[in-house]
């Protein structure tokens, strides 16, 4: 089960709220995600800590709740909601202001293309458990998982750089889509960390790299940093 040692966090309190508990882990970009979406619509929420390095996600407690075995998953009073993209679709129903996602039209588009760049095409390839197979059952290096990491991810920020270019606004925009954080954003910024960690110099991307510094001075972007949770380890 979740370790027991829970926090509230500093997030701006909406009145009326069911009550909100995130299994979570600092380092977790899924999990990031849903802290973001959490903070920029101000609601307020309890941190529960998963340990994923010791492998607490696999107890059979946690997997009664989420046989997925993965983080984030958000407890909405009696309800169980887990995988970050559907977790904040059910807080863009529990309290639609902000909209993270566009209620329809070419905005809606551009933002769900985006999220689902990031979250199903470059995350997957170097989430925790992918990278651990890599150096266990299949005995690569750490040289050669870190050539897997920086492929993937250059092959993925590639992408995510053009079609941010060509959204129409010159790469004069403050945010992926439109004039106030999305989705989008919400996706963007916890994958650069990861390619951070990697020692990829996201400098490469000139809009990404933009883009990432402007969402990480909005209090919501700062506050769900990996190094302000509560269980935060330092390297």
């Amino acid at each position: 089960m979740a370790n027991a040692a829970t926090t509230t966090n500093p997030a701006n309190t909406a009145a009326h709220a069911p009550a909100l508990r995130l299994h979570d882990f600092f380092n977790s970009s899924a999990a990031y995600r849903v802290r973001i979406a959490l903070n920029l619509k101000g609601l307020a929420w309890e941190h529960v800590g998963v340990k994923l390095r010791s492998g607490e996600q696999n107890q059979p407690g946690y997997k009664a709740l989420n046989p997925a075995g993965l983080v984030p998953m958000l407890e909405v009073d009696d309800e169980h909601v887990t995988q970050s993209l559907a977790i904040i679709d059910h807080l863009d129903r529990l309290q639609p202001a902000p909209l993270l996602v566009p209620a329809g039209g070419p905005a809606r588009d551009r933002v769900l293309q985006i999220a689902q760049l990031i979250a199903c095409d470059i995350h997957p390839l170097n989430n925790l458990r992918v990278l651990k197979y890599l150096v266990g059952p299949l005995a690569l290096t750490e040289a050669q998982k870190n050539a897997w990491v920086a492929h993937w991810i250059g092959l993925g920020f590639d992408a995510l750089e053009a079609m941010l270019q060509s959204d129409g606004s010159a790469g004069d925009g403050d945010w992926c889509v439109g004039s106030a954080p999305t989705l989008a954003d919400c996706c963007l910024v916890p994958q650069v960390a990861n390619a951070r960690r990697a020692n990829i110099d996201v400098a490469r991307w000139p809009r990404i790299h933009r883009l990432d510094a402007r969402a990480c001075r909005h209090p919501a972007f700062a506050a769900a940093a990996p190094q302000r949770q509560p269980d935060f380890i330092p390297a």
